[in-house]
């Protein structure tokens, strides 16, 4: 079975990291996030995907020019325009030639959904599309998605507000696709799948769903971004092993850690350096970051070639960007951006 695979997005949410490097491209525990993707992929027997690409598509085709990502072979369909979702599923199939049952996921969801179970699923009940489902505390940021006993689709609802959301099973942004549902994309231009084609498959019948208690986390904010890392540095991410994780912490070999350091639930990536006297709890260093000594930082994201001054004091959630050096004695907590 084949895949596509919707990088397209600019990652706003967590800039300043995403103006240099896209975020499915950003590191989790050392390992780019779109890794993390296609080893799923591989493990339900998926042999090709297609990597729909808008925003900063050279970042993906420089990091992996052999083609092949986790065992699974890849191509670069890259927009020429924003097409939103369903106008970029479209653009891809028809890049990739795809005339079968495929696979279409969002990059940035970190899960260990039990792909093979889907398409069975799909295939059981004679779909023509499939939605996975997680279950959610707050379903208002996401696309609720009402279904029968038999998991027929009956509506589906963007982003409803919280007291007014029919379900609390969100779309989980992995879906099974018939050829056929290209056919109900407009050729051209902006389409969405959530708001257009998503809505004309419930009317007529052809959406189904199905709820899994996979694991399941959308990265796209600074907080769920510190949370995937934990995450997977801790093993609550079936399939994802990670080595090198010494007292709940995880450093990269080439990185240079005092021994007056004090790390909880810390990732520290290559290159990067800690000072004597150093606290880190629950902080994402990426490539090259520096910490200088007495420096204290917390819940935040430092970014690749960061400079976070000698006793300065970063708390709940920072993000350094790029090439940034925070002075010495600083005090940031909130939501605290520092980048270009």
């Amino acid at each position: 079975m084949k895949s596509i695979i919707l990088v397209g997005g600019e990652g706003t949410r967590l800039r300043p990291l995403t103006y240099e490097t896209p975020k499915q491209m950003l590191p989790l525990v050392g390992v780019p996030m779109i890794e993390c993707v296609f080893t799923t992929l591989a493990e339900h027997g998926i042999t090709d995907a297609v990597l729909s690409l808008g925003y900063l598509p050279d970042r993906f085709i420089e990091a992996y020019p052999n083609g092949v990502v986790a065992g699974v072979n890849v191509s670069y369909a890259v927009e020429p325009e924003p097409l939103d979702t369903a106008g970029a599923i479209r653009f891809a199939a028809h890049f990739a030639d795809l005339d079968d049952t495929f696979l279409v996921l969002n990059g940035d969801v970190l899960t260990d959904l039990d792909i093979t179970r889907l398409v069975a699923f799909h295939r059981d009940h004679g779909a023509e599309a499939t939605i996975a489902l997680h279950e959610v505390d707050d379903p208002s940021r996401f696309g609720v998605v009402p279904t029968t006993a038999e998991g027929r689709v009956l509506a589906f609802v963007e982003k409803p507000p919280r007291d007014q959301a029919p379900t609390n099973l969100i779309n989980a942004g992995t879906y099974v696709f018939e050829p056929s549902v290209l056919e109900r994309i407009a050729p051209t231009g902006r389409v969405s799948v959530e708001r257009d084609t998503f809505p004309a498959l419930a009317a007529d019948g052809k959406l189904f769903a199905m709820a899994d208690d996979a694991y399941w986390l959308d990265t796209g904010t600074p907080q769920a971004f510190l949370q995937a890392n934990v995450d997977l540095m801790m093993g609550k991410i079936g399939g994802h092993g990670v080595s090198g994780v010494v007292d709940g912490s995880w450093r990269e070999p080439s990185a240079t850690i005092d021994e007056s350091a004090e790390l909880t639930h810390a990732v520290i990536d290559r290159q990067c350096v800690i000072g004597a006297d150093v606290i880190l709890e629950q902080a994402v260093l990426l490539p090259g970051a520096v910490i200088e000594h007495g420096a204290v930082v917390r819940s935040s994201i430092i970014g690749p070639r960061a400079v976070i001054g000698s006793y300065s004091n970063l708390d709940a959630t920072c993000v350094v960007g790029a090439n940034v050096r925070v002075a010495s004695r600083s005090h940031l907590s909130g939501d605290v951006r520092l980048g270009p």
